[in-house]
């Protein structure tokens, strides 16, 4: 699994005109999952996201999680994060969990996220061809892959 954080002071997604979501403050997560994910990387990732100190203090230090400020969950489904670059000048996805496989996951990942927020979480449409807008807070962007999370022997 993959994400992509940023933080936002607001963000919406659109799918053939309409919003399928929208935050004020808090995070923009873009989403890929592997055949290979399982329960696990999605309660770590959803556990490590809402903890994550990355939000200004009074000081003007990050040091505040989301549930600190109250700030909102936006997840869209981007199965573009799992782009192998390396060969050629036209990606490969082949890492990239087929949609069958794929937006079981998404969706337990939106469950489990929905644990941590005392808001709804908000969504893109999966597999849609969605408008992303977002007004990005500092910039913080941060990324995270599930292969980093496991325990190193």
């Amino acid at each position: 699994m993959r994400i992509l954080i940023q933080r936002v002071k607001e963000a919406s997604v659109t799918v053939e005109g309409r919003t399928t979501g929208e935050i004020s403050a808090g995070l923009l997560l873009f989403v890929s999952f592997e055949e290979c994910d399982s329960a696990t990387d999605l309660d770590a990732v959803a556990a490590k996201v809402s903890r994550l100190r990355i939000f200004d203090d009074e000081n003007k230090v990050m040091n505040l999680s989301i549930t600190d400020i109250k700030g909102q969950f936006l997840v869209v489904s981007q199965f573009t994060l799992h782009a192998l670059t390396r060969k050629g000048n036209r990606p490969s996805y082949i890492r990239a969990a087929s949609p069958a496989i794929a937006k079981p996951l998404y969706e337990q990942f939106v469950s489990r996220l929905g644990q941590y927020s005392e808001f709804k979480i908000q969504t893109g449409e999966f597999g849609a061809d969605m408008n992303v807008a977002l007004i990005n807070d500092g910039p913080v962007t941060i990324w995270i892959d599930t292969v980093e999370l496991k325990p190193v022997n």
